[in-house]
């Protein structure tokens, strides 16, 4: 299945793009996502660590069930006062 992915701040420019279509097995979870992007992003590694995963604008955790044609957004937290 194809999902849509959109990176925030560091983590597109490590990547080098601010959205990606990924190709995933079709019981893909978010997992699944965060470890095929470090595959193909290594460098990107630690901020996809840290990263957020949104999904229709509700915060997911790793074992969220991903479906075709989703867009999963991957926000890198903020600190400030």
């Amino acid at each position: 299945m194809n999902v849509s992915v959109r990176l925030s701040g560091d983590l597109a420019q490590q990547v080098g793009t601010a959205r990606l279509q990924v190709t995933l097995a079709e019981n893909a979870i978010v997992a699944d996502l965060a470890a095929y992007l470090r595959q193909q992003y290594p460098a990107a590694e630690a901020w996809i660590d840290i990263a957020v995963p949104i999904i229709a604008g509700q915060h997911v955790s790793p074992t969220a069930k991903l479906a075709a044609g989703q867009e999963v957004a991957l926000l890198l937290p903020v600190a400030g006062g």
